[in-house]
């Protein structure tokens, strides 16, 4: 059975003085959704150690339709308004899932 998950890595830079209001926004959308998309399968962000300002997320969608469910909902349009100017680069990469896994 083939994997129908959409698996995205995104590689951002946002501005250092913005740096404190765009990690509010961010862990507002990574919140809402979780808790209200059953499409979104797990979105992770870290901040470089030594550049806190290059943001990495891993994200998983349960699939493409998922995906562009996610980009419509208010909660993302909110985030994508409220940091346009706060984002000086961003890089999506989509990637095959090799293994993903958590412990609780």
């Amino acid at each position: 059975m083939a994997d129908t998950r959409l698996v995205r890595l995104a590689e951002l830079e946002i501005e250092p003085t913005a740096l404190p209001a765009y990690l509010v926004l961010l862990r507002e959308e990574i919140d809402a959704s979780l808790g209200s998309e059953p499409g979104v399968l797990m979105l992770n962000a870290v901040q470089l150690r030594d550049a806190p300002h290059m943001v990495r997320l891993l994200e998983v969608y349960a699939s493409q339709l998922a995906y562009e469910q996610h980009i419509q909902s208010p909660h993302f349009l909110k985030y994508k308004s409220g940091t346009a100017g706060m984002v000086r680069s961003l890089r999506l990469i989509d990637v095959h899932p090799i293994a993903l896994a958590t412990k609780g």
